[in-house]
């Protein structure tokens, strides 16, 4: 079945950078798009980045435009999200999600098909 399992958050100091990763499973990893979505305590959960599926089109949130990369490795069934100059409020569950729908590279929360379990980031002031 499909897995998805992410890693690498943790607790950092703002200006600080984390690597997260998502180890897949379960579905021939190459063929779909992929995404980075967070969600804060209290707050609907958002899109931070996506990737097509050979990796030359990517996406990034207004917010974190600049700081966060998205990147993938179809050798490795990996996507990495490289996160620079954190903020304090960039602190939330992160999650990456698999799109098995289409080639388009679709940034809504429900075009996703399959989810990790999340791992925290939290940023300290």
């Amino acid at each position: 079945q499909v897995q998805l399992v992410e890693s690498g958050g943790g607790l950092v100091q703002a200006g600080g950078s984390l690597r997260l990763s998502c180890a897949a499973s379960g579905f021939i990893f190459s063929w779909y798009n992929m995404g980075w979505f967070r969600q804060a305590p209290g707050k609907e959960r958002e899109i931070v980045a996506a990737i097509t599926l050979s990796g030359s089109n990517t996406y990034s949130a207004d917010s974190v435009k600049g700081r966060f990369t998205i990147s993938r490795d179809n050798a490795k069934n990996t996507v990495y999200l490289q996160m620079n100059s954190l903020k304090p409020e960039d602190t939330a569950v992160y999650y990456c999600a698999a799109d098995l729908s289409t080639s388009k590279l679709r940034i809504g929360v429900s075009s996703y098909n399959y989810w990790g379990q999340g791992t925290q980031v939290t940023v300290s002031s």
